[in-house]
């Protein structure tokens, strides 16, 4: 006897397959309105600066970070910063993309962070190999140290002038009311300090002074950091639109929930795009 499959079968076969479908991410505008990668790349061709807000140890920020170097290289003025190298080792990283310098001697002498060669080098190998600038945007942690042990910004006015080349100009401008800083003393609680939220902020200062020290008109400037250096418009952000505001600055966050199909209401507006992460997703680190 002929089987008669009811019509609604093949809409039912597919709602099952669909829901057994773990997405890893969804990206999410700052409305937390669900997006494409191409509306991404769309409003990315369209900004002269880029601030993409990562985890460190998050896989899916580093292959995205990759995809929009590729796609943006296509047809841009490509230029890649990184929180992830300090100013002082500009010239060691211009040598090795030139070839002068090998990876040992590079990673001897360069404070290279210890998730380098799974996070970073597929970028910094990109840029290599296409003949693209990465510029080591970030302060030498031992200034940010002093700032954060010393006495604030002032143990930084004993610095000779060539240690000066590696940091913002001083004096160093601040806002402890940004929500950003207050709320990094309110995680602190007892232990807080106003000289350890001026450390993140000469952080914050020195790579908006690199970023548009190395821009010109014309360059598409992609920045890779921490995501709480520029979440919310604050943090690099904040500095970039102080020193210049006439620029098109666009921002990226990432986020991690348990549920990625809606962005949770704290999670709206870090950014101008944002990447939701299953929470339960692999670590690098």
């Amino acid at each position: 006897m002929k089987k008669i499959i009811p019509l609604f079968f093949p809409l039912f076969i597919s709602i099952s397959l669909f829901s057994q479908n773990k997405l890893a991410y969804r990206l999410f505008d700052i409305k937390g309105k669900k997006v494409s990668y191409k509306a991404l790349k769309k409003q990315v061709l369209k900004a002269d600066i880029i601030l993409f807000g990562e985890f460190h140890d998050n896989p899916i920020s580093h292959w995205l970070e990759l995809e929009i170097i590729k796609d943006l290289n296509k047809s841009e003025n490509l230029i890649i910063g990184a929180e992830m190298f300090e100013s002082d080792n500009q010239q060691l990283i211009n040598d090795y993309l030139s070839g002068a310098l090998n990876f040992n001697t590079l990673d001897s002498m360069g404070r290279l962070w210890s998730n380098y060669k799974t996070d970073y080098s597929p970028i910094v190998e990109y840029a290599k190999k296409n003949n693209l600038p990465v510029v080591a945007t970030n302060i030498p942690r031992k200034y940010a140290s002093k700032v954060f042990k010393n006495g604030g910004f002032q143990a930084l006015d004993n610095l000779s002038d060539f240690e000066k080349k590696f940091i913002a100009p001083l004096p160093i401008d601040f806002d402890i009311e940004l929500s950003q800083y207050k709320n990094m003393l309110d995680m602190m609680g007892d232990h807080a300090s106003p000289d350890i939220v001026k450390a993140q902020a000469v952080k914050d200062a020195t790579m908006a002074h690199f970023i548009l020290q190395n821009y010109s008109e014309g360059d598409k400037f992609l920045h890779i950091n921490g995501s709480y250096h520029s979440d919310f418009r604050q943090g690099i952000l904040w500095y970039l639109m102080n020193a210049n505001s006439t620029l098109k600055y666009m921002t990226i966050s990432t986020v991690y929930q348990e549920n990625v199909q809606k962005l949770s209401k704290e999670n709206m507006k870090r950014a101008n795009f944002i990447i939701c992460v299953d929470s339960d997703i692999t670590r690098t680190f």
